[in-house]
């Protein structure tokens, strides 16, 4: 609860009406305004929420903020602000009474990764603190309460309204992703971080960004100053070269990780296989030795990440074994499919070519027969990655397998075509099957013993997006179907 004269100097504005009122609460959509809330009218890439300011009225919307000016007659009041996007974010802080100054955020960017860190990150304080909140592209979870997740990163209304909960139940840290789009869309502004992660850049969201300087100045904003990460740890893998330059950026305290031993948190040495990782990891303190189920070497760079982070945050070194350690896989991240078969199946979220390259690099050192690779490349998205993911399959496996993956508005046929391109250049074998169930009852049909089936490019989502409807699909369910 917040008194709209609060709210109007968080904004740095005088509105002409009477601002004697509270707010309970602050959304952007009519499907969440209730009584007491504020409705915030914001211009979106297909519709303008000037239009539906009196469907939240008629729900009990107690205030407008518009980029709008108020219309003649208008009883309520009006915050008319130059940035719709900016005033959420900031009446957001007043209204929940800025839970982030009260907790300890972290933050986490980059392109592949975000998802596996956070959840170790999210285990580690579990362990410490006996109870966490996360907000990943998989679910939102407050303490033990799942929140179904619509984005990567929400709105920064939904963000505020999630941490203050968090701490009425006695949460004392909270872990999220923060994508490129959401720092675009002011989703994590007047958010206070005592650690901000970046794990990578490679290339995907060309069709938002255009550029890779344009995607990586988005990422930058959580390092620059733009965002508050001024009390914060910057905690950087420093093996990318967009980390590096994040190294000379981010002004305040570092902590870096790679496989370079100028890395503060590095590997002394490692094994691998189909049963997770074998690793002793250096640390600015001490040597820590772990088993952890998580498959593959991207994941010993999520794992450093979250030794670090956890480090630069005062966890001892006991506890973060015991987290990481305990935590049995990540839905969807290199997640194996249980069967009974001489040979396995993995579901990976891959969808970029730079994850499918590193996945496939995984399954080759674990495998002991084929790799075999199932995957699409979604549609109205970046097109330009398409041939580059083909390319990647076809130089990381023995056999390719080219289907849908939410193509969405575009024909499947299309986008097919156009990653075959990349699988042609090297010249694995392939075929075509733009129907995704019916791949993977061929790719699993082609493995013998000891081979390794990749389902690539799903992961932990459970549907397919048509360019009509989006249906029920479940690569982990459809596998397990025709392994029984």
């Amino acid at each position: 609860m917040a008194k709209l004269i609060d709210i109007a100097k968080a904004l740095k504005i005088v509105p002409a009406s009477n601002l004697n009122g509270e707010a309970s609460g602050i959304t952007n959509s009519t499907k969440n305004c209730g009584v007491g809330d504020i409705f915030v009218a914001i211009k979106g890439f297909r519709l303008d929420g000037n239009s539906f300011i009196p469907q939240a009225i008629s729900q009990g919307a107690v205030a407008v903020i518009s980029e709008n000016a108020c219309p003649e007659g208008f009883s309520l009041p009006w915050f008319q602000v130059s940035d719709a996007r900016d005033a959420l974010a900031k009446a957001a802080s007043v209204i929940y009474d800025q839970p982030t100054h009260k907790l300890k955020l972290v933050g986490i960017t980059g392109t592949n990764g975000k998802t596996t860190t956070t959840t170790l990150i999210d285990r580690i304080f579990r362990q410490a603190y006996g109870t966490s909140t996360m907000i990943t592209t998989i679910s939102n979870r407050v303490g033990d309460e799942e929140i179904p997740a619509q984005r990567t990163t929400p709105e920064a209304s939904d963000t505020q309204k999630m941490l203050a909960h968090a701490l009425e139940i006695g949460c004392k840290a909270a872990v999220m992703e923060v994508s490129s789009q959401a720092i675009d869309l002011k989703r994590a502004n007047d958010l206070q971080f005592a650690a901000v992660v970046f794990t990578n850049l490679t290339q995907d969201h060309l069709d938002y960004h255009q550029t890779m300087e344009n995607y990586f100045a988005a990422k930058c904003r959580l390092f620059d100053g733009s965002l508050d990460s001024s009390k914060a740890t910057a905690v950087i893998n420093i093996d990318d070269p967009y980390g590096q330059r994040l190294v000379d950026i981010f002004a305040g305290k570092k902590i870096t990780y790679g496989f370079s031993k100028s890395a503060n948190v590095y590997p002394l040495d490692f094994e691998l296989s189909l049963q997770g990782i074998k690793a002793s990891i250096k640390t600015p303190s001490a040597t820590l030795n772990l088993n952890s189920s998580l498959v593959g070497k991207p994941h010993i760079y999520n794992i450093m990440a979250a030794i670090a982070t956890a480090v630069s945050l005062g966890i001892d070194l006991d506890t973060i074994k015991q987290a990481i350690e305990n935590l049995p896989s990540v839905n969807g991240r290199f997640d194996r499919v249980g069967c009974d078969k001489d040979f396995s199946v993995v579901v990976d979220y891959a969808h970029t070519d730079d994850a499918l390259s590193k996945v496939l690099e995984t399954a080759r050192q674990v495998s002991k027969g084929k790799v075999i690779c199932l995957f699409g490349c979604g549609g109205d998205k970046d097109r330009g990655k398409r041939p580059l993911m083909g390319k990647a399959a076809a130089k990381g496996s023995d056999l390719v397998i080219i289907t849908s993956d939410n193509p969405r508005s575009e024909d499947p046929e299309q986008i097919i075509l156009e990653a075959e391109v990349g699988v042609k250049e090297i010249g694995t074998k392939y075929f075509k099957i733009a129907d995704r169930r019916e791949a993977i009852s061929f790719a699993i049909s082609q493995a013998k013993t000891g081979d390794l089936v990749l389902l690539a490019g799903k992961g932990h989502e459970n549907y397919q997006v048509l360019k009509d409807r989006t249906i029920y699909f479940d690569d982990r369910e459809v596998a397990l179907e025709f392994l029984q």
